[in-house]
């Protein structure tokens, strides 16, 4: 896209593998410097290798909140400004309803809510000076309707989808979209384990879905481009499915 030859600057967090190093993989393709954040340094790493000079890297436990502010601030020493935001980071855990404990129910919510509300207000302060910029959230299908096992990501699927609706509606007005993807089952290494140690619900997903495949992690990389761009300048506070017909498959 040509309007991404001006220098735009992106932040994708836990964009060492999976869904989100696909979204740098397209961000990177289009000329976009883009600062990845994770906590595991060899993914980091191994993903800069593959990506290239546009791709910084930056080790760092969002868990850690009291050290996002600092964190931006020396991104923006940096770099100087920040046009697009990627919160894709986020951890799963799969128990019974009954068996999840407070901390395990907490540890999942500081993860995939709170990290991210505070490094979105951080970076939306730096946003709002320049009166432009794009932020993605990514959801899941688990928000959409009832998933068993999963009770504690769900609920922080849900407030991630209210909350973009709700920064939305306080952003746009000052230059900044906020979206939200929702991916359906996409084939990653992740979704690969869980899919192949259970046949019969692999059948199931594929079943439901009336396009009658997994998409791929480039799927979501193309999606979070599109919100990223001039091409959907007119769209915010909306939750975007990527799933292949899933969410209304039968």
């Amino acid at each position: 896209m040509k309007e991404f030859q001006e220098k735009k600057v992106a932040i994708v967090t836990g964009g060492g593998s999976g869904i989100g190093f696909a979204i740098a993989e397209k961000f990177v393709e289009n000329k976009i410097t883009t600062i990845i954040i994770g906590r595991n340094d060899d993914k980091l790493k191994k993903a800069k290798t593959q990506l290239g000079n546009l791709c910084k890297t930056i080790s760092f436990d969002l868990n850690n909140l009291a050290g996002i502010p600092d964190l931006i601030k020396k991104i923006l020493e940096n770099y100087s400004k920040i046009d697009i935001l990627a919160n894709n980071a986020g951890i799963n855990q799969k128990k019974d309803f009954t068996d999840v404990t407070d901390e395990e129910f907490h540890k999942i919510i500081l993860t995939n809510v709170e990290a991210i509300f505070s490094l979105s207000r951080e970076v939306s302060k730096s946003m709002i000076k320049n009166k432009s910029g794009s932020i993605i959230n990514i959801s899941s299908m688990a928000s959409q309707y009832g998933l068993p096992k999963v009770i504690a990501y769900s609920a922080s699927k849900g407030a991630i989808e209210s909350m973009t609706r709700a920064m939305a509606a306080e952003l746009s007005p000052k230059g900044i979209r906020v979206n939200c993807i929702a991916p359906g089952f996409i084939a990653t290494e992740m979704s690969a384990k869980a899919l192949n140690n259970d046949k019969d619900r692999k059948s199931r997903v594929l079943a439901r879905t009336p396009m009658g495949k997994l998409g791929s992690p480039s799927d979501i990389g193309d999606a979070a481009l599109f919100l990223a761009s001039s091409s959907s300048s007119f769209i915010t506070g909306i939750v975007m499915p990527v799933d292949g017909g899933n969410s209304i498959g039968f």
